[in-house]
């Protein structure tokens, strides 16, 4: 194999030009993921005295929590802090293993390296959040719309519905690494960052 040319110039072949197309893939489905996340609700502008969320709320409100996506679901478990994921089925399932982080500042953090069929790739996604009255407000960022993640009193689209204690990521998260490593054995072994 040709040595990866990290330079500004062209590629120098097409090993490293499927493993820079692998390595896109990966990360355009993990940020496919949270593309649903953070624009659940109606688009809304946090009112003045919304204050930040505290770390200690964040955690509160994510710890040991599930949070069902459309096609997945992602775990915070409360030992170390370890977040784990799976989204997609067959040819497009993908799967994540990495840590989730919280901050005096209002912001939740996936931070985790993503499988798929096609290699895998750390990702970093972030979502802020802001509180008042009851009310959570939350954002994907760096440039996502403010949305009420949470009202005061809880509708039926709230995002936060979506939280649950359950763990729905281990049960699916095996079958779908098994899978993975049935189509491309080399690609889906976890790789140092």
């Amino acid at each position: 194999m040709a040595k990866s040319h990290r330079g500004g110039g062209a590629l120098q072949n097409t090993d490293e030009h499927r493993r820079w197309f692998l390595r896109t893939a990966c990360v355009v489905s993990a940020l496919t993921v949270f593309a649903g996340q953070g624009g659940a609700g109606e688009k809304v502008v946090p009112p003045a005295d919304a204050t930040v969320m505290t770390a200690g709320e964040l955690h509160a409100l994510y710890n040991d929590q599930t949070w069902v996506w459309s096609d997945g679901a992602g775990r915070m478990q409360s030992d170390g802090r370890r977040f784990v994921a799976w989204a997609g089925s067959g040819a497009s399932a993908t799967w994540a293993e990495g840590r989730w982080t919280i901050t005096s500042s209002g912001r939740l953090c996936f931070k985790a390296r993503w499988h798929s069929s096609s290699g895998s790739h750390p990702a970093k996604t972030c979502f802020a959040h802001k509180r008042r009255r009851g009310e959570i407000y939350q954002r994907k960022e760096p440039t996502g719309d403010w949305y009420i993640f949470k009202h005061a009193v809880s509708e039926e689209g709230d995002e936060f519905k979506k939280l649950t204690d359950k763990d729905l990521v281990s049960p699916v998260l095996e079958t779908v690494r098994s899978q993975l490593r049935e189509k491309s054995p080399a690609t889906s072994q976890p790789a140092t960052e």
